[in-house]
């Protein structure tokens, strides 16, 4: 792996010019119809625009910049060229003491960057070459919707400038919580709590399955959240933490696009990605609040009923495959009672469960008794095989 050099930026450079000491009106000109491009001697300054990069997840561009919340959002693109030069942007919880965003940058299938976008602006040299060579690189958050981060500037010494990588004939969206979004993953200390540090949705089931089957995927995944309650430690529900509540935007976060914009206030175009399965694995948060209790039980699978029918709504023709089970099983038996009612009130058959092994000691555990990678590679062998059956990939 070629040694990375990372420059910090400033924040606040001369008035009126670029990083590049251009005048910011010659660089920000461009022809009707196109995306902004520097000249610099043999370098190439782009923006992460959809004719230059493709989007990896939930993403929405803002003031020249591709915005990042949920895990595994991004962008990839390739070039031939000798050089790479990555800037990203954070969000005000980076200038905060925690919850910074968990950034991968991968050249070539090689993770290159792997860091905590903790300051305004951070620049990541991730490729260097004497000779022209063929890149691919991808950029995209390891961690989860704590914070944002943005793709700023994409600066390449390239022979045709940089283009989209093609996406994939097959599509998977990941509906989930921490599981989901890989919650302490590398972290070996069960007793340890929440940090994005220690996430890393590589690692986790979802991303491992979209890999193996060469699937494009999009993950909306959060923490502590479920369908009729979040994780609570006491018999009251946590309302405020319901994924139902924020599938139709692009993210829940606490940072703001741009340090101005609330992400949560974004509706999501689902034009933008259509998926042809969505794997949705939620109820492990709400199973702290209904126990054994059968009302609340109940009322846990009549508001999956629901959630099927908003996730549907969105979805006309993807195959929803309910699934549960990783950090305990107690309320699959609801899933498939939800399931079962749905398709008795909506006559839709385009649907199926699949219940995960509840996961080993002897695999161990990861930060508050989450799965670790072993753990999370099993559950991926067992979805990728019933994918495999349900979608005849």
């Amino acid at each position: 792996m070629k040694r990375i050099r990372v420059v910090m930026l400033l924040a606040i450079l001369c008035a009126g010019l670029t990083a590049c000491g251009k005048p910011a009106e010659q660089v920000n000109k461009r022809q009707e119809g196109e995306a902004a491009m520097e000249e610099k001697g043999t370098d190439q300054l782009f923006r992460a625009e959809e004719n230059f990069v493709r989007p990896i997840g939930r993403t929405f561009f803002l003031k020249d910049t591709l915005w990042l919340a949920l895990s595994g959002s991004g962008a990839e693109f390739k070039f031939r060229g000798k050089r790479a030069e990555i800037t990203l942007k954070g969000d005000q919880v980076a200038l905060g003491q925690t919850n910074h965003a968990r950034i991968g940058i991968y050249v070539n299938g090689e993770r290159v960057v792997d860091d905590l976008l903790n300051e305004p602006l951070k620049t990541y040299t991730v490729f260097e070459s004497v000779s022209e060579q063929d890149v691919v690189i991808r950029i995209f958050k390891l961690s989860e919707a704590m914070s944002t981060a943005g793709i700023h500037e994409i600066r390449v010494n390239a022979v045709d400038g940089i283009q989209p990588t093609p996406g994939s004939a097959r599509k998977i969206e990941f509906i989930g919580d921490s599981i989901t979004a890989g919650y302490g993953v590398d972290d070996q200390v069960k007793e340890h709590g929440f940090s994005t540090a220690t996430e890393d949705v590589t690692k986790t089931y979802a991303y491992k399955t979209a890999a193996a089957l060469q699937a494009d995927y999009s993950i909306v995944a959060y923490s502590g959240h479920g369908i009729i309650s979040g994780y609570t430690g006491t018999d009251q529900k946590v309302v405020s933490q319901l994924v139902p509540d924020y599938y139709d935007i692009i993210a829940s976060s606490g940072g703001r696009i741009d340090g101005t914009l609330d992400v949560n206030s974004q509706p999501w175009d689902f034009d933008k990605y259509v998926p042809d399965l969505i794997v949705i694995n939620l109820g492990t948060n709400d199973y702290s609040y209904t126990k054994d209790d059968p009302v609340k039980q109940a009322e846990y699978r009549d508001a999956y009923v629901e959630f099927l029918k908003q996730v549907r709504s969105h979805n006309a023709n993807a195959h929803l495959m309910c699934t549960l089970g990783i950090m305990g099983d107690s309320l699959f038996p609801m899933v498939e009672q939800a399931v079962a009612a749905y398709t008795n009130e909506t006559s839709d058959t385009n649907i199926s469960v699949m219940k995960f092994d509840v996961q080993s000691a002897a695999d161990g555990f990861a930060a508050d008794w989450h799965p670790t990678e072993a753990t999370n590679s099993k559950a991926a062998d067992k979805l990728i095989a019933n994918i495999k059956q349900v979608m005849e990939w």
